[in-house]
């Protein structure tokens, strides 16, 4: 089930990439919550310690594409970096208090991934 990001709740998304080995499509539910037009997620493995399979997707296809309770929509993933990631990462702690209690229990540094809209893609900011 797929729903929008209410509040102070994330939303789910259907995530769908391209598989960095077999060249497939591979699709995921993930949380996001919207940053203007884009749709942000944490690249986590139930906070395991290996980066999820999408995210290493994303990372060799950056171009995708989402499945949203309004539509689905072409997107291209990224990491942030700098003010952005600690922005962005603010803004997941507000959501979910124990975020950094989580992120903890892995090795290293969890992304935060962004995925911007390609070129045609419908407003990210509309409203149900």
């Amino acid at each position: 089930m797929l729903w929008r990001p209410r509040g102070d709740n994330w939303g789910a998304l259907r995530l769908t990439t391209t598989g960095r080995r077999s060249g497939r499509p591979r699709s995921v539910i993930i949380g996001y919550f919207e940053d203007g037009p884009n749709l942000v997620s944490l690249a986590m493995n139930g906070w395991g310690e290996a980066e999820p399979a999408w995210w290493l997707n994303l990372q060799a296809h950056p171009d995708a594409e989402v499945d949203l309770r309004d539509g689905r929509r072409p997107v291209r993933g990224r990491a942030a970096t700098g003010d952005e990631r600690s922005r962005l990462w603010t803004r997941w702690s507000e959501l979910d208090k124990n975020l950094d209690a989580y992120a903890l229990r892995r090795p290293s540094e969890t992304a935060v991934v962004v995925l911007t809209p390609r070129a045609g893609a419908p407003d990210a900011a509309r409203d149900d």
